[in-house]
């Protein structure tokens, strides 16, 4: 999907909060501190190759190296070029300042979950876009939950996202964050 058919995307939903909620992820991708500080991680059946693709284009239009992800693998091969064989070890050096952001279309196996739980604990921001995963979302700081009756689908969701990061962001007045708060502590998120 090239950047005139995201911005076709962006239009078209305009009216429903999807582009908002994908600029909110963003947004938050956007905190992450340093470069090499974004890693990416899917399941042991699906790595989120498109979207890691997407967020190391716009980090690079956009000039903000620190969204230039590295994809973490469980299982790269030995003979992968050096940024194709990161792999799970990579999580135990998550922390402050690092964020782990997991892409999962469906429900989030446990193993994932424990690995998701470890980088939590040792400071590492985690953010998820996901099929509406109550688990994986109960440990993420922020997520965006993509449901199959959602008017766009889980790739849609995610070419939204890679185009929010590079967006530049908007000042976010007190009555929007406590509005964010009260959304998020009044109960499940799922859109």
């Amino acid at each position: 999907m090239d950047a005139s058919s995201v911005a076709f995307l962006r239009e078209v939903l305009g009216s429903t909060g999807w582009v908002e909620r994908t600029r909110q992820l963003g947004l938050a991708l956007r905190a992450t501190r340093s470069p090499g500080g974004l890693l990416m991680l899917g399941t042991p059946e699906e790595e989120p190759w498109h979207l890691t693709a997407h967020l190391d284009d716009e980090a690079r239009l956009a000039g903000l190296p620190q969204l230039a992800p590295t994809l973490v693998r469980w299982s790269p091969p030995a003979g992968a070029p050096a940024h194709l064989r990161v792999g799970m070890d990579r999580l135990r050096e998550a922390g402050r300042g690092q964020t782990l952001f997991v892409v999962a279309a469906h429900r989030a196996p446990v193993p994932l979950l424990e690995r998701v739980d470890d980088a939590r604990r040792t400071g590492a921001t985690i953010l998820a876009l996901d099929g509406g995963d109550p688990d994986l979302n109960g440990l993420a700081h922020d997520f965006l939950a993509v449901p199959e009756d959602a008017p766009v689908s889980f790739d849609g969701a995610q070419h939204l996202v890679g185009m929010a990061t590079a967006d530049e962001p908007r000042r976010i007045g007190l009555r929007d964050r406590l509005a964010r708060l009260l959304d998020r502590v009044s109960g499940p998120h799922v859109d």
